[in-house]
């Protein structure tokens, strides 16, 4: 997949594409669907996604909490899988945020990236204010020369697939409910950071990753699949985790702490990929470290029955 992130210069190769558009937060099954009709609708073009980077939100909202499902890394790595050749990822600025539609359609969209078809969802606002809507991008591509697909929106069980309802349910301690709707396991991507090494003390040494700029799933213990993506070590393994701010040792910042099952090795700076499969059971503070032990092995025999099963 080739990731182009200036509008006013592409190169011919990229030109020409067909394009699914909007934020794509998760690349949830909706997400997915936008995708797949922009494939049907021009199969003998390159296959795009156009987004931005930063999430307009965040451009707007800078202070707002974290709400991002994935990072613009894993975004496009999880693109790429399910078959995007290119990746428009367009710096979201000033610049971007003040077109007006039809502006943002010509310059953008016809003149800069020389699309030949572009699908949006059927709640896809653009321009200055979110005042174009999909209706008008319509209208806009018959003019400007590119077909537009308007894409309804994907139901699954009576609700509709959406990066906030994953959201919701993450946040609720419900990580099979945001997998189905993702497609995927939600999984938490990056290198592994250095800690204090308590689980080390403890007989659980963890990989340890930031959670910063994501939206934080419900805090506690979960049974985990862990890519190891890189290094000696790749690989797929099992293994358990804790999410939030481990009130046993006093104030922290939140973070996620693995403990791979059968794993000996180093894998500080090494890119991991978390998927959270089940919610065991929430944070606690234990009277003494010989209880948290306890309840660890409780934990770990738990999880591993879990994967097991899958």
């Amino acid at each position: 997949m080739r990731i182009i992130s200036d509008y006013q210069f592409v190169n011919d190769e990229d030109r020409g594409a067909t394009a699914a558009i909007g934020n794509f937060d998760g690349v949830h099954l909706g997400h997915r669907s936008v995708i797949a009709l922009a494939q049907e609708a021009a199969p003998d073009a390159p296959l795009g996604v156009v987004t931005f980077e930063p999430h307009p939100r965040s451009y707007f909202a800078p202070d707002a909490p974290p709400f991002r499902l994935m990072s613009a890394s894993a975004r496009a790595s999880r693109l790429a899988k399910v078959g995007v050749e290119r990746l428009y990822q367009l710096p979201f600025n000033g610049a971007l945020a003040s077109l007006v539609p039809f502006d943002f359609a010509q310059a953008v969209l016809h003149e800069g990236l020389g699309l030949r078809h572009v699908v949006v969802g059927a709640d896809f606002c653009f321009g200055k204010g979110r005042l174009g809507t999909a209706a008008d991008l319509v209208e806009f591509g018959a003019q400007l020369g590119f077909g537009v697909t308007i894409a309804p929106l994907l139901e699954r069980s009576e609700a509709t697939v959406s990066s906030t309802a994953i959201r919701r349910a993450l946040s609720e301690a419900r990580p099979r409910d945001a997998a189905a709707m993702l497609g995927h396991w939600h999984r938490i991507e990056g290198p592994v950071i250095g800690g204090e090494q308590r689980g080390r003390e403890l007989g659980y040494p963890t990989a340890n990753m930031s959670i910063d700029g994501l939206h934080p799933p419900a805090f506690g213990v979960y049974a985990v699949l862990v890519d190891v993506l890189g290094g000696p070590h790749q690989g797929s393994y099992h293994g358990v985790a804790s999410m939030g701010v481990r009130p046993m040792f006093g104030e922290n910042k939140p973070n996620l702490e693995t403990f791979v099952f059968d794993f000996k090795g180093d894998l500080y700076g090494t890119p991991l990929s978390v998927g959270l499969v089940e919610h065991l059971r929430g944070e606690e503070k234990f009277d003494s470290l010989d209880a948290l032990i306890t309840q660890m092995d409780a934990d770990s025999a738990r999880a591993r029955a879990i994967l097991s099963a899958l």
